[in-house]
């Protein structure tokens, strides 16, 4: 019976095992500096503590922002501050316990639970933002001489970009608790399906890490296989990804439009702090370049690969005096380090929190998000990365 038949592709690369040896020896993160578990009665409390002070804040402020003075104001950003550290701390929390895996359905529950309350107490909090945003220019400039007040001026100039595409509080409040069940549900359901395919090769089943992994093979023949084995599992998935979407996009279409923002990317710009222009600059001119660069480079790589044309499936394959060896978690610690150490003894030193003390998830497990983060969570904790280490040049790059 052919390989097809049988469900699979080709054979496993001859360093597989060891990518499994490997991999038991990966570190998971420990999450407990956020919260000790999903179940932890600190996480009940400080759900409850936080939606009690966003109704008291609203009850002080609401309606009342432009009347402030500067000592008021910045007591009220103060206070707000603190709430969104609150809720930024649990949202946080149940968003990598979810990432490290998207398929346990009392860990799914759990992050939509926190998404919806967390939603419904942020709800009582949006007045801040936009009745700021309704203060004069010049009032705000004299309220700014505040010493108390002077030091949030980086935040309030960064919220007021949007000022002239804020909407009325009632289509911002629906926007904000609709985004739950709308776009928020869209992205989620978009990654648990990414996350849970299954790719077959080699009489094993791959996770989308492992699978995307072996296009970085030194067999052309593994490359191929693994490439049409990835894309048989997304055509059978074609018709749900391409309704996501496709869905994604029409909702930022209406909201845009809503806005009357000027291009798709502007909301992304303004969050940045980079004009349109400046972007549209960069976007010309990278594909003014595609010729001369992606186009050259990929014409040379062939000709290194012996190729008269490179295929899709070539396009991450190593060159062919690469050294391809497997890199153990603990020398691309030590890379990583030594890295950082030549530039900045501090700033290895910082890195080291992160290996001594599980701020790192790198195992490759069933369910979890592919690619890589940095999570930055809130400025009471500390951040948190996420990656899934096969023992590339490149997973140490990441790293």
């Amino acid at each position: 019976m052919c390989s097809l038949c049988q469900g699979g592709i080709g054979m496993p690369e001859p360093d597989q095992n060891m990518n499994e040896a490997l991999n038991g020896e990966l570190p998971e993160w420990n999450l407990d500096d956020l919260f000790l578990g999903i179940n932890s009665p600190a996480l009940e409390t400080a759900l409850g503590e936080a939606a009690a002070k966003s109704k008291s804040l609203a009850k002080c402020y609401r309606g009342r922002v432009r009347d402030l003075d500067g000592d008021q104001l910045a007591e009220l950003i103060k206070g707000y501050e603190g709430l969104q550290d609150s809720l930024g701390r649990i949202m946080s929390y149940s968003h990598l316990v979810y990432a490290a895996d998207m398929g346990d359905s009392n860990i799914s529950q759990f992050f939509q639970t926190m998404r919806e309350r967390c939603t419904d107490i942020s709800t009582d909090l949006l007045f801040v933002t936009l009745e700021l945003n309704r203060i004069g220019d010049s009032k705000l400039a004299e309220l700014m001489e505040t010493p108390a007040l002077s030091k949030y001026w980086p935040w309030i100039r960064d919220r007021r970009v949007f000022r002239p595409y804020q909407l009325s509080d009632e289509v911002e409040a629906l926007l904000h608790e609709k985004h739950v069940s709308g776009r928020g549900a869209w992205t989620r359901l978009f990654d648990e399906t990414v996350a849970g395919l299954q790719f077959s090769y080699g009489g094993k089943l791959l996770n989308t890490s492992e699978a995307f992994n072996l296009l970085s093979s030194s067999d052309g023949g593994v490359r191929r296989d693994v490439a049409a084995e990835i894309a048989r599992v997304l055509k059978l998935n074609i018709r749900t990804l391409t309704l996501i979407t496709n869905t994604l996009i029409k909702d930022k279409e209406i909201e845009d439009r809503w806005r009357q923002l000027p291009l798709p990317i502007s909301s992304r710009n303004l969050e940045n702090m980079v004009e349109d222009n400046v972007v549209e600059a960069l976007i010309t001119s990278v594909k003014e370049s595609y010729p001369r660069l992606s186009h050259r480079y990929y014409k040379i790589k062939a000709r290194w690969l012996g190729l008269k044309q490179l295929e899709y499936w070539d396009r991450n394959a190593p060159l062919p005096e690469d050294d391809d060896r497997l890199i153990t978690w603990e020398d691309a610690k030590q890379s990583v380090l030594s890295a950082y150490r030549a530039f900045s003894p501090k700033m290895a030193d910082i890195g080291t929190l992160f290996f001594d003390n599980g701020w790192i998830d790198a195992r490759v497990r069933p369910d979890k998000t592919p690619g890589a983060f940095s999570h930055p969570t809130v400025p009471s904790a500390h951040p948190y990365i996420l990656l899934n280490y096969q023992g590339r040049t490149r997973d140490v790059m990441t790293l």
